[in-house]
């Protein structure tokens, strides 16, 4: 079940598969239509509260990878990457 990563700011690809934004924000200056995804899951973004603490700070990054497994566990994130699971098995 590979699932890649790829930021919204890249171009899209053919082989990309199902694309599935997932942010709590639509990415700036990028149109529905440029960004070619099938779904929008703002339930799985980190929060802002955690975003703004991690503030893009590569020295934080093992802490932040600790705290967003710990919300990917709980409602609503649980429930929202329980919904792409098949579709990451497809």
């Amino acid at each position: 079940m590979p699932v890649n990563i790829k930021r919204a700011y890249e171009q899209p690809r053919a082989r990309d598969g199902i694309r599935i934004l997932v942010d709590g924000l639509w990415p700036r200056g990028v149109s529905k239509a440029d960004l070619k995804i099938s779904a929008w899951e703002k339930a799985i973004a980190p929060s802002k509260a955690l975003r703004v603490w991690y503030g893009h700070d590569p020295e934080k990054w093992p802490e932040f990878r600790k705290r967003y497994r710990l919300d990917l566990k709980e409602s609503p994130r649980k429930e929202a990457l329980d919904r792409l699971i098949p579709m990451a098995r497809q």
